[in-house]
């Protein structure tokens, strides 16, 4: 390996140098993300351990750097088990950042199955329900209108969201990958009253209305027929059919995620 430089008796090479970069990008997503907790001490605090576990045992203190480094990993463990909804948190704006999706474009299949799984039984139930299909970045000033969430999809959410008891159900949902990112969101009406000579409700346009002004895929289930429709593009496509349903919001999510 080419060494690049020295400090005291310890040789550096690329690899050493490109390993430190490494871990301090990791360390400043992780501080950025948890600065306002109180995770982010502990955080610093088992650097410092680490920090000083790699001074011993250059020193060759290896008692020492035995009690350290035995610390640190019970430390770690603490860590990882004291703070598990920071570090949720975490692999969440990690998973919803563009580097991550440069290298990895994860299937939207499972969101489609989780939501389309709630949506069916909503239309049973003639459950009204708006839910917008749209990367957070082109739609923040409606996510900001809602209520922020940040959670995993699933059917279940879903349900309990548009539950006619819930404070939440009143509005949309927005999903962003696997994630609800928020609720209770206000979207822009269309002026558009009419469409194949009937008269659209409030929540058919206001998925209309939002898909005239970004990029997003809107799923309504109206809550007086239990029908289902999906806007896209400014236009709308009413009492869409249930064989049918999976195939079309596949091909429309699929186009704006690669916007």
């Amino acid at each position: 390996m080419i060494e690049l430089f020295r400090i005291g008796f310890l040789s550096v090479t690329i690899v050493d140098v490109a390993d430190v970069v490494i871990i301090s990008a990791l360390f400043y997503v992780f501080y950025r993300t948890l600065r306002d907790t109180v995770a982010v001490q502990v955080l610093i605090l088992l650097l410092l351990l680490v920090g000083l576990g790699f001074v011993t045992e250059a020193a060759n203190l290896k008692t020492l750097n035995w009690v350290i480094r035995r610390i640190a990993d019970i430390g770690l463990i603490a860590f990882v088990v004291l703070f598990q909804p920071e570090l949720r948190r975490v692999l969440l704006l990690l998973t919803q950042s563009r580097l991550f999706r440069l290298f990895v474009r994860s299937s939207n299949a499972e969101t489609i199955d989780d939501v389309l799984e709630a949506v069916g039984e909503m239309a049973a139930k003639h459950i009204g329900a708006l839910i917008v299909f749209s990367r957070s970045e082109h739609i923040r000033v409606t996510i900001e209108t809602g209520v922020e969430l940040q959670a995993a999809v699933s059917s279940e959410l879903l349900l309990s969201i548009f539950n006619p008891r819930s404070p939440l159900h009143d509005g949309a949902v927005v999903i962003d990958g696997r994630t609800v990112v928020a609720a209770r969101c206000v979207l822009p009406l269309s002026n558009e009253q009419r469409v194949s000579n009937r008269n659209l409700g409030t929540r058919h346009r206001a998925g209309l209305g939002i898909t005239e002004q970004a990029v997003a895929v809107v799923l309504i289930v109206s809550e007086e027929t239990g029908d289902i429709s999906i806007c896209y593009q400014g236009e709308i496509e009413l009492d869409v059919e249930q064989r049918r349903l999976k195939d079309l919001l596949q091909e429309r999510i699929t186009m704006i995620s690669t916007v």
